[in-house]
């Protein structure tokens, strides 16, 4: 059985639930990241989705941070999208590939001023000696990049998530709930109902 392509699917959902009011939904790009480290341990956490398109899904963080260094490693991801007003969930799972060095650069560009010191004051994931630490780095790179551009720190960029398995999931009442499953097979995309 095949169907139209899940990623389009997955827009249509995604532009609904950015046009949610933000009472409802505060940030409609946040979803769960999942990872492993190399003894299977998993970790999750809140990221922002940047961009979609048939190539993937695309975030961007510190390739030093926990989750940089598991993705460098493992090499795969999962994500979950929950948007609780459209009780609507989308999985995605498959392998991770960094974004080009232009796609990085273009991105890193849009940010905000601050966001960009950030990116280069911040030791992510690492202990922090003193309460004052950050404080003092970010003001420290102020004076670095004063009166100039902040360029793209070498160890910030992106990943792309390349969907192999996309699973749609639909509040029903009796808790009847609509899955379909995707999966990408020889190039395309194959659907399977699933029970609840």
């Amino acid at each position: 059985m095949r169907r139209a392509d899940p990623i389009a699917r997955f827009a249509e959902v995604f532009a609904e639930a950015k046009q949610l009011p933000r009472e409802c939904v505060p940030e409609p790009t946040a979803f769960a990241l999942a990872t492993v480290d190399q003894r299977g341990q998993p970790s999750v956490r809140i990221v922002l989705l940047k961009h979609v398109d048939a190539r993937g899904f695309v975030f961007y963080t510190n390739f030093e941070s926990r989750k940089g260094r598991e993705l460098l490693a493992s090499r795969r991801a999962a994500m979950c999208f929950h948007w609780q007003p459209l009780q609507i969930q989308i999985r995605v799972e498959g392998p991770v590939e960094p974004v080009t060095e232009a796609e990085a650069d273009a991105y890193f560009a849009t940010r905000s001023r601050d966001s960009q010191i950030g990116a280069w004051a911040s030791i992510q994931s690492e202990p922090m000696a003193s309460p004052g630490d950050l404080d003092g780095r970010v003001a420290e790179m102020e004076r670095r990049f004063a009166g100039q551009d902040v360029p793209r720190p070498p160890h910030w960029s992106g990943f792309r998530v390349v969907p192999e398995r996309i699973e749609f999931w639909k509040n029903m009442p009796s808790r009847l709930h609509v899955r379909h499953l995707y999966v990408r097979a020889n190039g395309e995309w194959e659907v399977t109902q699933l029970y609840p």
